[in-house]
This record gives C-alpha cells, sequence and structure tokens, in this order.
C-alpha cells in the first residue's frame, strides 16, 4: 500500500462530484472530505473556451501541449530521411522547403512521406506517397519543388508538393500518428538512439557521395561546353581526378568518408581553377573582338566623311 504524508487538501473531480460512493472512498483514503472549492463543471467548460480561443486565434498566451510525437519528413537522393518537423513540434504547425530534380530532363518526382527518427527512410514508417507529374525537362538542380507539410490541431497532415515554375501541385492527407500506439512510438524513438552513431556514419557517407557526383556531373557538363577554351592536357588531368574520385565512390563502403571529402575538395579546387582560366580566356577574346568592331566601324565612319 502506497504511504504520503497528509495532504492539504484533496480536490475533486466531476466524476468524485457526481458519485457519492466515490466521494466516501476518498475520504476513507486520506482522512479528509474532498474540496469543493472548485467546481467541476466550470473547470471543464473554462477549458473548453481557452482551448476553443487557442484555434480561433483569439487567445496567444496560452501554451498549446499537443505535439508531433515523432518527426515528419520525406525520402531525398541516397534514401535519407529528410525531416521537416521535428518531433515534439506543437501543433498546429507549417514548414515548407525547396528540392530539386536528381537527373537531367526528369520531369515528375516521387514524394514518400515517412515518420520516424532514423537517418535512412527505410528504417522509418511509410505513411503514404505521390507523385508531381509534369515537370518540364531540365538540367538536375535546376528545377524548383516546394514541398509543405501542414498539421492541424487534430494531428492531420497535409503534404503538398507545388513546381515553382509551372504551378502544377499534387497532395495527400494523412491521419495523426499513422496509427502507431504510444508502445511503438516509444520503441521507435529507442531504436533511433541505439542507432544514432552508425546511422549518423551512413548519412554523412551518402551525403558527400551525392555531393562527388553532383560536382562530377556539373564539371564534364562545363568540360563539353567550353572544350575550345580549355588545354587538352589540363582536361586530361582532371579527367583523371574524377576517375579517381568514382573509384572512391564505387568502393565506398571500404573507405571513410573523411577521404572521400578530401578527394572531392581537390577536384572542386582543380575544376575550379581549370574553368576560371578558361573564363578569363573567353573574357578577353570578346574584348578583343569588341575593339577589333569598334575599329572598323570607326575606320567605316571616317570614309563616309571623306566621300561627303
Amino acid at each position: 500500500m502506497l504511504r504520503s504524508s497528509p495532504p492539504i487538501s484533496v480536490m475533486s473531480s466531476l466524476l468524485e462530484a457526481c458519485m457519492p460512493k466515490v466521494q466516501s472512498t476518498v475520504k476513507e483514503v486520506f482522512g479528509k472530505m474532498p474540496s469543493n472549492a472548485v467546481n467541476p463543471d466550470e473547470a471543464v467548460a473554462i477549458g473548453a473556451a481557452i482551448q476553443g480561443g487557442v484555434l480561433a486565434g483569439d487567445v496567444t498566451d496560452v501554451l498549446l501541449l499537443d505535439v508531433t510525437p515523432l518527426s515528419l519528413g520525406i525520402e531525398t537522393l541516397g534514401g535519407v530521411m529528410t525531416k521537416l518537423i521535428s518531433r515534439n513540434t506543437t501543433i498546429p504547425t507549417k514548414k515548407s522547403q525547396v528540392f530539386s530534380t536528381a537527373a537531367d530532363g526528369q520531369t515528375q518526382v516521387e514524394i514518400k512521406v515517412h515518420q520516424g527518427e532514423r537517418e535512412m527512410a527505410r528504417d522509418n514508417k511509410m505513411l503514404g506517397q505521390f507523385s508531381l507529374v509534369g515537370i518540364p525537362p531540365a538540367p538536375r538542380g535546376v528545377p524548383q519543388v516546394e514541398v509543405t507539410f501542414d498539421i492541424d490541431a487534430n494531428g492531420i497532415v497535409n503534404v503538398s508538393a507545388r513546381d515553382r515554375g509551372t504551378g502544377k501541385e499534387q497532395q495527400i492527407v494523412i491521419q495523426s500518428s499513422g496509427g502507431l500506439s504510444k508502445d511503438q512510438i516509444e520503441n521507435m524513438v529507442r531504436e533511433a538512439e541505439k542507432h544514432a552513431a552508425e546511422d549518423a556514419v551512413l548519412k554523412e557517407m551518402i551525403e558527400i557521395t551525392n555531393q562527388a557526383e553532383g560536382i562530377i556531373h556539373d564539371t564534364d557538363s562545363k568540360m563539353t561546353e567550353y572544350a575550345d577554351q580549355l588545354p587538352k592536357d589540363e582536361v586530361e588531368a582532371l579527367r583523371k581526378k574524377m576517375d579517381e574520385v568514382r573509384t572512391l565512390i564505387a568502393n565506398k563502403e571500404n573507405e571513410k568518408p573523411e577521404t572521400i571529402r578530401e578527394a572531392v575538395g581537390t577536384l572542386q579546387q582543380q575544376s575550379l581553377k581549370l574553368f576560371e582560366a578558361a573564363y578569363k580566356k573567353m573574357a578577353a577574346a570578346n574584348a578583343g573582338n569588341n575593339t577589333q568592331d569598334a575599329q572598323e566601324a570607326k575606320t567605316e565612319d571616317s570614309k563616309k566623311e571623306e566621300q561627303k
């Protein structure tokens, strides 16, 4: 049997006030009758009025205790779970983030909504998915797709994706908590804490791999575009460095993220130096052409004056 120091006062609940047997039991346990200083009906009415005011926006100085039980986000390149709304965020809430395409000419994107605390989407619970189609073909990274998570006061989640270029939009509505029990939610949080270290390493490797592939893609495109302005020996040296990074990525299971990051940094510096020289060469050539055109125009004007 639990023991405690004698209470100063025992407050009655609505149930106690309506049931004399409960009141007598409380007296037996605590040695005194429950206090009726607070009217239970009024307490319920006041609470409902405050909550209604908060939802209507008329009351702003009351903290809402309703929160998201788990983080919400979408699966992005490499299978990473990109979180838009963090766990324990008070609701209602709304958050948007802009994403882009991962391949040249991509005309649609798959939006896979997940719930959980793990870094990889596959380790979390998928709540739903939908496609945004009709994106105009463009180089990777150019289209802008705005993804928005909007959670109302009842915990209903509305996820939308809108192509900023065309205004096309798709959305999905998800019920609160994804049907998870309290025990399941707590277990997912514990699993995330348990695997936090290994998840962080895996996420870091995926992010540096994505960065490396992006730099290789952009460098390759620019080398083709400015082929006439680039020295062949420097182009060959840059291609060799790109192949080294590709090899590291292909064997990333046996490499450390720091090794790939260092190689990517060297590739980036080498490519920037080469293209900077190409830009200067092009600018000088354009300046020379402009000077020549101006001189020719001046000569032509002089001839016309002489003919007059």
